[in-house]
């Protein structure tokens, strides 16, 4: 049994990555929605968040990304939508 050219993809490029991440969305009546939460991995296309939160699927929304451990603390700011729900949160793609 071989492994698919999809499958092979993710099993590689995702890693375990517990960081603090900010969300920003729009919820279904139009407000602004931030919350804070934690990454439980993290790939080139996006980012497995752990929390008890559970947005609409498809929605877009903004991730900041806070990278820490070097000499200066980092922050990525990245676009993208929800695109599946788990039993410990949600995952989003990256556009």
């Amino acid at each position: 049994m071989g492994i698919s050219d999809k499958d092979d993809r993710r099993r590689y490029s995702r890693v375990v990555f517990t960081t603090k991440i900010e969300i920003y969305m729009l919820d279904e009546s139009g407000q602004n929605v931030q919350f804070a939460a934690n990454s439980k991995d993290l790939s080139q296309r996006g980012v497995l968040v752990k929390t008890d939160r559970r947005p609409s699927l498809d929605m877009a929304c903004r991730v900041n990304v806070y990278l820490s451990g070097g000499i200066d603390d980092f922050k990525l700011e990245i676009q993208g939508r929800i695109v599946r729900h788990t039993g410990t949160g949600f995952a989003i793609e990256f556009e």
